[in-house]
């Protein structure tokens, strides 16, 4: 079999969370660096035909692509490293291989064939694996197989390696296995074991790894590196470390150092060059060296899991670098949120963004947050659940609406602001039926969105069944909240203002989903920037009241 594009695979051993999004992301940035067009994709092994229906405590956010696909939070990794928007084809799993090979049966397309997992689902995934590879626009894709080594939902996946290296060929594919290398503190050494035992495992599957990336707590000395590569049948070179750093952007230099970019290419007989890492150094030298800093609340119903709000986090640091500020973001649970700590909790803030979310649970403590920060007048960030809080708090204080609510919380509401959207009232499944992907938005001049973008009109993604009830647009508007941004075909209300306000924005799409390394969004760091303001004014408030 010939290809031109050739294949990475990255598997994981010993235990899961050490980092294949990170590591695949990274190398994927040193082989873009050097002029390959590359792209990732993750095979996640879970029964879920995506993770749109998983709780964010089960997996963390769910990451929305352009096309409409939610997926997993790694996706939002590819696309902050790499600045190429990923689709429906770079995250698949076991849930949408197994509904893709039983409706293929019900359609009679197996000829009366007993339907099994090798070949059926095997191939499945062979031909998911290779559609990104067969489109003709990447020169190598790396594969991210999610779980563990000796997971039974793995096990066909990595079935499906072992005949792809076969069918591909020597020099166009090759397996990267990402392991532990743990620190014995009584014993004072590092231990191989557990890494020899997966590696091993792996054999037994029929894929031999041909590079080993080890994370460690500490240098691995070289008579480590020897017995690693002795023992798991790979060359010394081939044997990468992988060592804690302060931030997940520090790994590409890291990797670029321990050179994993040249055993790559050097194995799938392609040229090596220097990488051109100019703009992804000037970002880091920025990051790490801020001129001020501000602090931000991030109210949330899900803060106790840091990966809820991934995209948003990583976004505040694009736009922390932007504006050479360091951001201290304090996550603040809205479900503890009331009139009695209010000012405690909010009023030493220079900025507040209220997240988005679902359901009823914290409601009332977000709703109060923007009151409190709107009357006080602190830059306000909401999306998505967060700009609809906004509505309801204006439409409930300033508008006298006191049962103002969304029928998402409410369905008896008096008074519903925020309503289900027209398409969605007839949709009774919950997987894949939201508003989602990129959608128009035409920007009103005058706006604070305008001015930021610079643009007459945007294409931001989505993910929400409810949106701005029109009908009470007149009323709004008339008290002072102006609606900024429209979907031209739809006329729904994807922006909020409050212009007498010094930066009160809220967007019912999700700007955090498009920000990244190389293009930090606007939106992001036009609201650090108003903090930085805010912080700035409120040092010489004291300054002056200390005089």
């Amino acid at each position: 079999m010939t290809t031109t594009t050739k294949y990475i695979f990255v598997t994981g051993g010993v235990t899961s969370s050490l980092g294949k999004g990170i590591i695949a992301a990274s190398l994927a940035k040193l082989l873009q660096a050097q002029g390959y067009r590359t792209t990732i994709q993750k095979l996640d092994p879970y029964i879920n035909v995506d993770p749109g229906t998983l709780n964010p405590y089960e997996h963390g956010e769910c990451y929305v692509t352009d096309d409409g696909a939610e997926t997993d939070l790694d996706l939002g990794h590819y696309e902050r490293f790499l600045n190429v928007p990923t689709s429906q084809a770079n995250n698949v799993t076991t849930g949408r291989i197994y509904q893709s090979v039983i409706d293929k049966e019900r359609r009679g397309e197996f000829l009366g064939k007993t339907v099994q997992v090798i070949p059926h689902i095997t191939d499945e995934i062979k031909y998911r694996i290779q559609i990104l590879g067969n489109s003709g626009d990447y020169d190598i894709v790396i594969t991210e197989i999610g779980g563990t080594v000796g997971d039974i939902e793995s096990l066909p996946y990595i079935e499906a390696v072992r005949q792809l290296k076969w069918d591909l060929g020597e020099h166009n594919a090759l397996v990267i296995h990402l392991t532990l290398i743990p620190y014995l503190s009584a014993a004072g050494e590092l231990k191989t074991k557990p890494t020899q035992h997966s590696v091993k495992t792996l054999m037994e599957s029929g894929v031999q790894a041909d590079i080993l990336v080890c994370r460690t707590e500490h240098e691995l000395p070289q008579d480590i590196r020897e017995k690693l590569a002795r023992f798991c049948n790979v060359t010394q070179e081939s044997v990468i470390q992988s060592i804690d750093a302060s931030t997940i952007y520090d790994v590409p230099n890291l990797m670029l150092e321990q050179g994993l970019d040249k055993v790559v290419l050097k194995k799938l007989d392609l040229e090596s060059n220097t990488p051109d890492l100019g703009r992804w150094n000037a970002f880091l030298k920025l990051h790490k060296n801020p001129k001020s800093e501000v602090t931000i609340g991030l109210i949330g119903k899900y803060v106790e899991l840091q990966d809820s709000y991934k995209s948003i986090l990583e976004a505040f640091i694009h736009a922390g670098a932007e504006n050479e500020v360091r951001v201290n973001i304090e996550s603040i649970h809205s479900e503890y949120l009331n009139d009695d700590n209010i000012k405690l909790k909010l009023s030493h803030l220079d900025g507040v963004l209220v997240a988005p979310g679902f359901g009823e649970r914290g409601i009332e403590g977000k709703i109060a947050a923007v009151k409190y920060v709107r009357e006080h007048n602190i830059p306000f960030f909401g999306i998505c659940l967060g700009m609809q809080m906004a509505v309801i708090e204006f439409s409930r204080t300033v508008l006298g609406l006191k049962d103002a609510n969304s029928t998402e919380m409410d369905e008896n509401t008096p008074d519903p602001v925020i309503d289900l959207m027209e398409a969605q009232k007839t949709i009774t499944d919950k997987g894949g039926t939201m508003r989602l992907g990129a959608w128009d938005c035409q920007l009103v001049a005058g706006s604070i969105v305008k001015q930021v973008y610079n643009a007459e009109s945007i294409k931001e993604r989505h993910r929400h069944r409810y949106e701005f009830n029109s009908k009470y647009k007149e009323r709004i508007e008339a008290a002072g909240m102006i609606a900024t941004g429209f979907n031209p075909e739809t006329n729904l209300v994807e922006i909020i203002e409050i212009p007498s306000h010094p930066w009160f924005v809220g967007v019912q799409y999700h700007p955090e989903y498009k920000s990244t390394v190389a293009n930090p969004h606007p939106l992001f760091v036009a609201f650090v920037n108003a903090a930085l303001q805010h912080n700035k004014k409120n040092k010489g408030v004291t300054m002056t009241q200390n005089k």
